[in-house]
């Protein structure tokens, strides 16, 4: 006798051994057919070697395998840019495929080329139909989104009845589809907007969160002005932020800072600050009030939205945390951008096209509070791998960051720049040099150690390095020139060995600017007879400088010794009839009294004066001379612009009654120039927009699409906080559909109030354990079994009597109720149909 456990063994080896031999003789065939289609084959074939006639055949096939391996291969040439329209009829035809592999792919192909071929397309549409009543979920779903997806305009209606029917599917991703085929029966027909509202009124109250997340997009898209909708379900989306995916979150997190622009007006209240007293009795008493100052107050609605954003703070898309930071940003008050900085600046870890757009982002948030990211200064270090769109925005943030660092901080990043400066990127270095002025200007405790750092490129060999470090050093002398002047000397000294004409050229405009400053101490004549003497090997900038120079020692010297007319001065000198008269009558009264003559004059005072007016018309004859030689340089040089100033100049300075003109023309007070931030004009522009990137190029109104962000409104205009206190349900009597929750708890009440009629009418006491007590695969259960209701039966009848008493009570109240739902048979056959097994698995 062989024992019965061998025996089992023994049957066991025979079967795998034949399910192995199976599947080698499957993999065999799908070997050969594979090394079939390697083989060489004649050009009228595909590059796969089938040619089209052997593909419609496979497409033809009634072998579910080969009709798989058909519409790959279609799809392979679809998508390989190869002609594949011509088996769109064999396709079709195989849209009522019941595999599901099949089905995919069928769907793919019209949804590709429905629009090349719409008439045939529609051939396909009775097939879809019937795939929406199909019993698997996933079977609906796919034909729904394809439905939607096929841009026919003669199929609105019909995609609008299909979305009405899965806004009320049980399964949500059928849900989920219909949420995402509004927009696109919006753009099939606008006049269906008036259901597709409706029907996006009840998606946004659905259960699910992966509903409720493609709902928004869809209301992003279909109805954005429409916030009267979003009222009711309000509180459930902001509850259910947490747990939508990305993108889901990204339209939600949109809408809700919209929503709240609309619907929280901006409040603030006034606290006192806090007066200590003195610790010892001694000490002052007296009880002051302290300063008053405004606080905000959020909504408590606004609030709740806040306080779930901060749990999308570790969120591993880039996109919500940048979303996340744009609801601090323009919603909250700066304690709540506080914690958004540190999960912001994180995002620099990441790839560099993901760097360069969270770069954006920050520099527009540092513009406007740019204290939170003091401490992260280190990681906006430049590093020697970072290509030029990031370490220009990098140096930006320091530029913005410097003036609220420490004293440690601004050294490391002056040093910073420095050792950029001295590079061998000229791009770098003149974005370094341009960044230490940004940081003289922000802060002007550190302008020596930027000026002395800006000194040293003076002597480079790089003629646009030292062009640029003067024009900055020239930015800064001009917000204090009086405190200058050794700079500027120093920076004369230094003509001698640069030889760059813009250098060249800013110097000497620099001393034309302090010629007037101290007239004592004026150095810009000697300056300008030094320079005067290669006139002629100049450029055409330096030259221009020069005559400029000339023209403003000139005017100085003007102002100083005002000339006299000729006419002036003989009016001066001859004697009014007046004073004539009564110098006669004392001539007369006094005889003995006469003008002084001419010799007395000489010989009192006129030699002396003759002096004194020798040395001036010397020290005036040594400017004039040097104006007029200008003057005569320029004359006669080859560039007509030059010519030209040197006229004008002339014509100003030659008339006495124009020097108050020339005084506004060459001596006006210069404005303080000032170097913004690069990305100062993105400032107002919405962070987590593509239009931030884009920056002005994208032009006055944006990419399209974009919007700004609306204003608070006011207090007293919001709506009634009320409206988001109750939740609007859609009845059913109105033509909107019932989602698959409510549709269950329907029918569990009706199949409750049914039992408790059937319990009277048989004598027995009706349950008094409320309908939420029992779950759905309970009641399910108990339907199969039939023997749950007799042991509740004889649980009911051991109770007390004061249960017995309440019970009656609730019989009485349910007996009322089910007198009043008879006339709805819609439960039964809801009932009827969760009885089956098929749909308790899909539940399950």
């Amino acid at each position: 006798m062989v024992p019965f456990k061998l025996r089992a063994r023994v049957v066991s080896i025979i079967l795998l051994t034949i399910l192995n031999v199976r599947t080698a003789r499957e993999l065999t065939l799908e070997a050969a057919q594979s090394a079939s289609s390697n083989r060489l084959t004649p050009p009228n074939y595909s590059s796969h070697g089938y040619s089209s006639s052997h593909i419609k055949k496979l497409l033809e096939s009634r072998n579910e395998r080969e009709v798989l391996d058909g519409m790959r291969r279609v799809i392979s040439l679809m998508y390989r840019s190869e002609p594949s329209l011509p088996f769109f009829s064999a396709v079709v035809k195989n849209a009522a495929n019941a595999n599901i592999e099949v089905k995919k792919l069928v769907y793919l192909y019209l949804v590709h080329h429905a629009e090349s071929e719409p008439d045939l397309a529609l051939l396909s549409i009775n097939a879809i139909q019937k795939s929406l009543t199909d019993q698997n979920p996933q079977v609906r779903a796919m034909a729904l989104r394809t439905m939607s997806g096929i841009s026919v305009p003669v199929i609105s209606q019909i995609v609008s009845l299909a979305i009405k029917r899965g806004c009320g599917d049980m399964s949500p991703h059928v849900r989920k589809a219909a949420a995402l085929a509004i927009p696109k029966c919006y753009r099939l027909d606008p006049n269906t907007m008036p259901q597709l509202i409706g029907y996006l009124s009840t998606l946004l109250g659905d259960s699910q969160y992966f509903v409720t997340g493609p709902a928004v997009s869809a209301f992003l898209e279909l109805c954005p002005d429409r916030i009267d909708l979003i009222h009711p379900h309000y509180r459930s989306l902001v509850k259910k932020l947490v747990d939508m995916d990305e993108w889901g979150q990204l339209a939600t997190l949109r809408l809700l800072t919209f929503y709240a622009r609309k619907c929280f007006p901006r409040k603030t209240q006034k606290v006192k600050r806090a007066v200590t007293k003195g610790f010892y009795d001694d000490e002052s008493e007296e009880e002051r009030d302290g300063e008053e100052y405004e606080v905000p107050v959020l909504d408590p609605d606004l609030d709740l939205l806040l306080r779930a954003c901060k749990l999308l703070l570790q969120n591993r898309n880039s996109a919500v945390i940048v979303s996340v930071v744009r609801c601090f940003l323009y919603l909250a008050p700066p304690e709540y951008l506080t914690a958004a900085v540190g999960p912001l600046v994180a995002l620099l870890r990441s790839p560099q096209d993901i760097q360069h757009i969270a770069l954006y982002n920050i520099v527009v948030v540092s513009l406007r509070h740019p204290k939170p990211f003091a401490k992260y200064t280190p990681h906006f270090f430049v590093h020697a791998t970072d290509p030029p769109h990031i370490w220009r925005l990098k140096l930006e943030v320091l530029t913005i960051l410097f003036p609220h660092c420490g004293l440690h901080l601004k050294g490391v990043i002056v040093n910073e720049l420095e050792h950029f400066s001295q590079g061998t990127d000229p791009e770098l270095v003149r974005e370094s040099i341009r960044a230490i002025g940004r940081c003289s200007q922000s802060d002007p405790s550190t302008s020596r150690n930027c000026l002395a750092v800006l000194f040293g490129q003076i002597t480079s060999l790089d003629e646009n390095v030292v062009s640029e470090s003067l024009t900055v050093i020239r930015h800064l002398i001009q917000q204090d020139p009086a405190s200058h002047e050794q700079t500027v000397i120093q920076l004369v000294k230094h003509l001698g060995s640069i030889t760059s004409p813009a250098a060249r050229a800013t110097i000497i405009w620099l001393v034309g600017e302090f010629a007037g400053i101290d007239p004592e101490r004026n150095f810009a004549p000697d300056v300008l007879r030094i320079l005067v003497k290669g006139f002629a090997d100049e450029t055409e900038l330096v030259k221009q400088q020069l005559v400029l120079l000339g023209a403003k020692v000139y005017l100085h010297h003007l102002l100083r010794n005002p000339p006299k007319d000729k006419e002036q001065e003989q009016k001066q000198e001859q004697p009014k009839p007046e004073q004539k008269q009564q110098e006669q009558e004392q001539g007369n009264q006094n005889p003995d009294w006469s003008y002084p003559s001419i010799s007395d004059q000489d010989a009192k005072g006129k030699e002396p004066m003759r002096e004194t007016h020798e040395v001036q018309e010397e020290e005036e004859d040594q400017i004039t001379l040097l104006w007029r030689y200008i003057l005569l340089l320029a004359r006669y040089d080859v560039s007509y612009d030059l010519r030209d100033r040197a006229r004008l100049y002339k014509a100003l300075l030659s008339n006495p009654s124009s020097t108050q003109l020339a005084n506004l023309l060459l001596l006006a007070p210069k404005p303080v120039p000032h170097a913004p931030s690069p990305s100062e004009t993105r400032k107002d522009l919405l962070i987590g927009s593509a239009t931030l990137i884009v920056g002005p190029n994208a032009g006055s109104q944006g990419l399209s699409g974009y919007e700004i962000l609306p204003d608070w409104v006011e207090d007293g205009q919001e709506p009634d906080p009320s409206l988001r206190d109750v939740v609007t349900k859609p009845e059913a009597a109105e033509g909107v559909p019932m989602t698959a929750g409510e549709r269950l708890d329907k029918a569990l009440k009706e199949h409750e109030q049914n039992a408790a009629k059937e319990r009277r009418q048989n004598g027995r006491p009706v349950q008094t354990q409320p309908a939420k007590s029992r779950t759905l695969d309970e009641w399910l259960d108990a339907q199969d079994e039939g023997t749950e209701s007799e042991e509740e039966v004889t649980d009911s009848e051991e109770e007390s009597d004061e249960e017995e008493e309440s019970g009656e009570e609730e019989e009485s109240e349910e007996e009322t109720d089910s007198e009043n739902d008879k006339s709805r048979p819609e439960s039964k056959q809801l009932l009827s149909h969760l009885s089956h097994p098929q749909a308790v698995r899909n539940l399950q």
